[in-house]
């Protein structure tokens, strides 16, 4: 039996996983905590990985090897391949100010959109680097090279700067896809635009192919040039053209594969490429599983108490509405607004009556996301229901009437470390398509009449909401 390992870098931890190359039978795994923190030294990153890989069972007997992770991270290197400084999280807003004076210089939204696909906002790195230019000056001047988190662990596992150089440095289509300074239209880096950002043109990560070799460790074991965790979560689910991921965390992510990249001014799309040579365009909402947060702790129950509450009351709760914009809100661009509830009757004030409305206003918000998609000519025909969230039953069973689509809910996993490892024995084979894997068997399929009368009474809901108070 051959084994391959997956890893999944993320913001809160590190997570290994040990699998048949063939099957993709999990073997074993591991996990290691990350910092809190918007800005992390990358160092934590890889002493974590060190302590997953031990508690996985090391790598002695594994014989390809991938890292997924968080995108967008900052990763400045000095000459010397040393750290300038802790790495900006994508969730780090202090470019926020960067992101609109970089969308105002190249000519507004558009102007970027039709270059990377994507309009700037604080996650992405380029604004990162003008925040860095402008901020801190001394350290923008001693920026010799840049990579992102995923890069710079699939670099040190190959023996980092000592080893390689800076021409070591390999990364993918999907995570560079989120720089803001690649395109996808011409599969190259926009180095005007990173120069337009830092002031300068650093070394970056060679882009290599979705099953190319990136390096190999010390002992020869070939590395994967690894994925951005929304594009190796799509691979570990095995999504084609017309899939979308649902992913219910803290935030919504609804990520689609795609032919075609986008290019959409609006900023509700992003242009990401995937993992396989096709593209991933998404929509992130800042509100999802918080709002289920919010319903417990607001009625006093437990996730299993609120799903029956939720699914006694009547579709629609009889008119009560939460537009749930608890954090603002992205899809639809609401930085400053509040979540609201309407539609308050006696009849519709109930336990049951909110907890209905707080499932359905999670989905028709993410539903607005799979609209959003829609409108810059993504297919969508069926969603892959993933993340904390889906474990409601609430949510699968009212899903498939308010997005409209058969809803299918694979089996819990660690989706991003399990792509990685698909990815890892994708380079182990050499084939032209990455191995057939049926993760944990298969999804539980749901289905149900679509109801558009939820749909239409949360839209006129949606701009009903008040600011949020300075």
């Amino acid at each position: 039996m051959s084994l391959v390992a997956g890893v999944d870098s993320s913001t809160q931890s590190c997570k290994v996983v040990v699998r048949d190359a063939t099957t993709g039978a999990l073997v074993r795994s591991g996990r290691a905590a990350h910092p809190d923190g918007t800005e992390v030294d990358p160092q934590a990153w890889w002493a974590a990985l060190q302590v997953a890989i031990d508690q996985a069972g090391g790598l002695d007997d594994v014989e390809a090897l991938a890292v997924g992770g968080q995108q967008h991270g900052m990763v400045a290197l000095d000459a010397s391949g040393e750290v300038v400084r802790d790495a900006l999280l994508w969730n780090d807003t202090r470019s926020a100010p960067a992101a609109r004076e970089l969308i105002d210089e190249l000519g507004g939204p558009q102007a970027w959109a039709s270059a990377i696909g994507s309009v700037p906002v604080a996650s992405l790195t380029v604004t990162k680097l003008r925040w860095l230019r402008d901020a801190e000056p001394a350290n923008a001047a001693r920026v010799a090279a840049v990579a992102l988190p995923h890069d710079w662990l699939t670099w040190r596992l190959a023996g980092g700067f000592g080893e390689l150089g800076f021409e070591g440095l390999a990364t993918d289509r999907s995570d560079v896809s989120g720089t803001g300074y690649w395109s996808p239209f011409d599969e190259a880096y926009r180095l005007d635009l990173l120069e337009r950002a830092l002031g300068s043109v650093p070394a970056l990560p060679r882009v290599r192919g979705p099953h190319d070799v990136a390096g190999r460790t010390a002992a020869g074991v070939p590395l994967g040039p690894g994925a951005g965790d929304n594009a190796a979560a799509a691979l570990a689910l095995g999504l084609g053209p017309g899939d979308v991921s649902v992913s219910i965390g803290t935030s919504g992510v609804v990520a689609a594969v795609a032919d075609a990249p986008t290019a959409d001014g609006s900023g509700l799309v992003t242009g990401f490429a995937d993992a396989t040579g096709r593209y991933l365009p998404l929509a992130c909402t800042l509100n999802a599983s918080r709002i289920l947060d919010w319903a417990c702790r607001l009625l006093g129950v437990d996730y299993d108490e609120l799903s029956r509450l939720a699914l006694s009351a009547p579709s629609g709760a009889d008119g009560l509405v939460l537009v749930p914009y608890f954090e603002g809100e992205r899809t639809p661009d609401r930085p400053t607004a509040t979540a609201s509830l309407h539609g308050m009757t006696l009849t519709s004030s109930t336990r049951e009556h909110i907890a209905r409305a707080a499932v359905e206003g999670l989905l028709c918000s993410l539903a607005d996301g799979i609209d959003a998609l829609r409108a810059v000519g993504v297919p969508v025909q069926r969603a892959f229901l993933v993340g904390g969230g889906a474990r409601s039953e609430a949510v699968r069973r009212l899903a498939p009437g308010v997005l409209g689509l058969d809803v299918l809910v694979p089996p819990a996993g660690e989706y991003v470390a399990d792509g990685a490892a698909r990815q890892a024995a994708w380079v182990l084979s050499g084939g032209d398509t990455p191995p057939a894997w049926q993760l944990g068997g298969e999804p539980e399929r749901f289905t149900g009449d679509p109801q558009p009368h939820v749909r239409e009474r949360y839209a006129a809901a949606r701009d009903l909401t008040l600011e949020r108070v300075r």
